[in-house]
């Protein structure tokens, strides 16, 4: 017994197994391997879903003129209203069928209108119909939807404030596609789609098999999760670690989101173009980009090609490569038609059909960048770079389409015409322009190129130059206030100055015409803009004087108080003439220029308003008499030619600016409605031929031939009384006085002489006494 349990004591083990044996060396480590992949999987999973359920993208600021206005009275041309209806992608057709078409009969314009919200205000889908005579809407009538006797189309979306990356998109949900793009997205890209758990095996095991047997990459088997996953988190490294990220990554998605949700976020995020430095993404902003219209209004051939485009956006370009995408667009069709998507008719129909793309050059890459330089400055008082580039902000200003057209065909046109005219260089002459809305100080325009394109060098905000003449509206009013004896009657010395200056220095101004006119009425001497008239008024006022009423009309500059001032040697803008003419056309009430009206988050909420904002207005009477002056320039004086092609019925009130050598050409006018301030000149600062009348007036004349504007109507304040005048002596005088003049005064200061009177026999009695 004993001897037995001997014998199974001194028994040996069987040696461990191999296999057993190297159990032991790799379970450690693969329970390493095993925690670090279950490590990796957690952090790719909270990768998907905090990207997927946050904020997916970084959207751009996207920036709206202001609406434009419908109502019976309007000013408004019929080319006009159909140039808003072309940027707001209405489409002609012979008969208006649902809303964002329209149509001409003649002088009538029907249009079937999209629902929007105006201010906070739902507007329900309309059709209207206007008719118009003579650039004004005669007949204003709702004849479906509810009645209304003012509407607001929605507001044009005129660009963007986008991140570093560039990218650019028009979010669209599925509700909102069409079903059969998301129908031909699937039957070209993933068939398996609906089947597949984000990864499609079969598909890989195909692709590498035909990849094989071509010998070159011909054919990918990724699915559309998959290709959301790579151009959604991952680059397009080719490397075995990032495939198989993307692997995983789509099951992760697949496992926490719907089919319908992933497919939406692809069809927002897939690249389909370029537009200049922009990367066009989804299919929202791709329909716009190509066709000019939104998703919802495309035909089958359209969405088959930007189905086509999915495979490469550059390759199959139908701008550069046309036959290229038509052939790839008529394959998507020929695979819709094999799954029964679309009918035989509709095939042949639809591969007969051109490509349909807007023409190359109607692609509007920056359509107003010098307006849109204004709103960036003034939006970044208020927000941060991160804010603009990435939240969705909705950017309401105050750009009139109509408006900024005109100037932008004026200011381009013209400076050709000018230099055929006075044999100039091509090209050598640049310009810039403002609009803006008197009373409101909205900017309505800004040009800052003379191609209107162009986003560089903004000369509308950033070209100080001497603004000449343009000072001299700021000399006479300071000549006008109740503190000094001036009235516009008064007799003031155009002879020849003199003044010693530092270093004996002399300086000598001279008249345009190099001709002294000796006692001349102020408001002869601004009309016609005498140079020696005014620094001699400005002297005698002082120069402290003048340049404290500069700086009361809103100039912000450093002012220098040296003689050569009284004739411009003051650098501006044409931001900062604005501002300061704005006072003259306001009745001398002082307000900052503003190109924004309110700022709405991503979902549609009011972050911010840009209310009036008044300064301190400068004396009512005086600027009053200063109006009439200037409307005298408009008149008799160096702004006379204007009225050369516009009505003399419309009351109009501005002055010329030139400078030295003619360097810079400036024109600053207003009507009731509308003030607009001009520069022509050289960016080298070099001599032209202009002055401000034949350069900078021409361009602001033509602005205004086109521009819907009243006349102007001057304030009568009580303090004002209009008497008849003598021209020669300035005395009072009767209305049928030979000379006689209507001019305004404050009772203060009215003339108390009264000038001899020869009585003019009027023309009719005359007619009447030689023939009977």
């Amino acid at each position: 017994m004993s001897r037995q349990r001997k014998s199974k004591r001194t028994k040996k083990s069987p040696p461990p197994s191999f296999l057993s044996r190297l159990w032991r060396w790799v379970r450690w480590p693969m329970a390493a391997l095993l925690g670090l992949l279950v490590l990796w999987v957690i952090y790719l999973d909270i990768e998907v879903r905090s990207k997927f359920d946050g904020r997916k993208w970084a959207m751009p600021a996207q920036v709206y003129a202001q609406p434009l206005e419908l109502y019976q009275g309007k000013q408004l041309s019929q080319a006009s209203l159909e140039e808003e209806l072309k940027a707001l992608e209405y489409q002609p057709v012979s008969r208006p069928t649902r809303a964002g078409q329209w149509r001409r009969q003649g002088r009538v314009v029907e249009i079937m209108t999209r629902s929007h919200n105006t201010g906070g205000r739902q507007e329900p889908e309309r059709t209207l119909r206007l008719e118009f005579q003579q650039d004004r809407i005669a007949h204003f009538e709702v004849t479906r939807g509810d009645s209304t006797s003012l509407l607001a189309l929605e507001p044009v979306l005129i660009g963007g404030i986008y991140p570093k990356r560039q990218e650019d998109r028009e979010l669209v949900q599925l509700s909102e596609v069409p079903p059969l793009l998301g129908e031909a997205l699937i039957a070209v890209e993933d068939r398996a789609y609906v089947r597949h758990f984000g990864v499609s095996p079969k598909a890989i095991a195909r692709a590498a098999w035909v990849n094989f047997q071509s010998g070159r990459v011909v054919q990918g088997g990724s699915t559309l999760t998959q290709q959301l996953v790579k151009n959604f988190f991952l680059d397009d490294s080719r490397e075995l670690s990032r495939k198989l990220t993307e692997a995983m990554m789509s099951v992760l998605l697949e496992v926490h989101y719907s089919k319908a949700e992933i497919l939406e976020t692809y069809m927002n995020e897939v690249y389909l173009g370029q537009s200049g430095p922009r990367e066009v993404h989804g299919f929202g902003l791709a329909a716009k980009h190509y066709f000019g219209q939104p998703l919802s209004s495309l035909d089958v051939p359209q969405l088959a090609l930007l189905v086509g485009l999915v495979k490469g956006a550059s390759y199959y370009n139908p701008w550069r490569n046309p036959e290229r995408a038509k052939k790839r667009r008529d394959l998507v069709l020929q695979v819709l038609h094999e799954q029964d998507l679309i009918d035989q008719a509709t095939l042949r129909r639809s591969t007969r059909s051109p490509l349909a793309i807007v023409d190359a050059k109607q692609r509007r890459l920056h359509d107003y960048p010098a307006f849109i330089d204004l709103v960036k400055r003034q939006l970044r008082e208020d927000y941060s770079d991160e804010a603009l580039n990435s939240e969705g902000l909705k950017v309401f200003t105050t750009l009139s389409l109509p408006a900024q057209r005109q100037a932008e065909r004026a200011l381009s046109q013209r400076l050709t015409e000018l230099e055929t005219r006075f044999k100039v260089k091509a090209d050598s002459l640049q310009g810039a322009v403002i609009i803006t809305a008197v009373g409101s100080g909205e900017v309505e325009a800004v040009v800052g190129d003379r191609n209107e394109k162009f986003a560089g060098f903004n000369r509308a905000l950033d070209a100080t130059r001497p603004i000449g003449s343009l000072v001299k509206p700021a000399v006479y009013l300071s000549a006008l206030k109740r503190d000094e004896p001036y009235n516009l009657a008064s007799f003031v010395d155009d002879s020849p100055v003199a003044v010693a200056g530092p270093d004996d220095d002399i300086w000598r101004p001279k008249n345009f015409d190099r001709t002294a006119h000796g006692e001349v009425m102020l408001i002869d001497a601004l009309s016609k803009s005498y140079n020696q008239a005014t620094a001699r008024l400005g002297m005698t006022v002082g120069l402290h004087k003048v340049a404290a009423s500069l700086k009361g009309l809103g100039v912000e500059k450093e002012i220098f108080e040296v003689p050569s001032l009284l004739l411009g040697a003051l650098e501006l803008s044409p931001a900062e003439v604005s501002k300061m003419y704005h006072a003259f056309a306001n009745d001398g009430v002082v307000m900052p220029l503003r190109a924004i009206r309110s700022v709405e988050d991503a979902q549609g909420q009011r972050l911010n308003r840009y209310p009036l904002t008044l300064g301190e207005p400068v004396e009512p009477a005086a600027i009053q008499l200063l109006q009439y002056a200037m409307q005298a320039v408009m008149e008799e004086g160096t702004g006379r030619t204007a009225y050369q092609r516009l009505p003399r019925s419309l009351a109009l009130a501005g002055k010329t600016g030139t400078t030295n050598d003619q360097r810079d050409s400036w024109f600053a006018g207003f009507s009731g409605r509308h003030l607009a301030v001009v520069w022509v000149g050289r960016d080298d600062n070099g001599s032209t031929p202009l002055t401000g009348g034949t350069g900078a007036l021409q361009v602001w004349t033509d602005i205004f031939t086109r521009l819907p504007t009243e006349s102007l109507d001057i304030f009568a304040s009580p303090d004002i009384e209009y008497l008849w005048v003598d021209r020669v002596s300035g005395g009072l005088s009767g209305e049928n006085c030979q000379g006689a003049r209507l001019m305004p005064f404050t009772a203060d200061k009215r003339p108390t002489e009264r000038a001899a009177c020869e009585w003019v026999e009027h023309p009719v009695i005359h007619w009447m006494k030689r023939w009977f």
